[in-house]
């Protein structure tokens, strides 16, 4: 896979980032460099190697339930400056330069 400008711009449009000249050219740097890392781990032979989904045998540990009492929705939406029904509504923090 080749780290270029247009990859870069894909990447920061999608997250919502704006880099300049120079931070684009470190980005390819790094990224190039952790590519070239996964594709190092691509060569190494697993073969009869079992899948490791955990480190721990221990998988799933849950608590057990309590039921208590707590604040209502309606409780709970009174509390907010403004809200809509059943959800608080806030102002926009995102931009779509698009």
């Amino acid at each position: 896979m080749e780290v270029d400008d247009k990859l870069i711009d894909k990447l920061a449009s999608l997250s919502k980032l704006e880099f300049k000249a120079d931070e684009k050219e470190a980005i390819k740097k790094d990224m190039a460099r952790m590519l070239s890392f996964f594709e190092q781990l691509t060569e190494i032979n697993t073969d009869g190697l079992e899948p490791l989904i955990h480190i721990n045998p221990e998988t799933n540990v849950y608590r057990a339930d309590k039921i208590t009492e707590e604040l209502s929705q309606a409780q709970a939406l009174k509390n907010g400056p403004n809200h809509d029904s059943f959800y608080f509504k806030v102002p926009k923090v995102v931009e779509n330069k698009d």
